[in-house]
């Protein structure tokens, strides 16, 4: 499992790179869907910026579209990836 420090830079990213107004990380759930939460109201093109935003920041590269969406589904799998790809990387 991901620490908590990883997860927390993870939350301020996905902020940051969707340009979130009025969301905090502390709103962010480590658990529940990014994509198909009404509250975020997250697309397609969400979902490819938020790759590009990972790539760029960690290094973890997200080859395809079904990698993408296994590890787009909440901050716990993306950190999740970033951490996996640190130690195989």
């Amino acid at each position: 499992m991901a620490d908590e420090a990883l997860k927390l830079e993870i939350k301020q990213l996905v902020i940051d790179a969707l340009r979130l107004e009025d969301v905090k990380a502390e709103d962010l759930s480590d658990t529940d869907p990014l994509f198909g939460n009404e509250e975020l109201g997250l697309d397609s093109v969400d979902a490819v910026e938020l790759v590009v935003a990972i790539q760029r920041r960690y290094g973890a590269r997200i080859a395809d579209q079904n990698l993408a969406r296994d590890v787009l589904s909440s901050i716990e799998t993306i950190a999740a990836f970033v951490a996996a790809s640190r130690t195989n990387g």
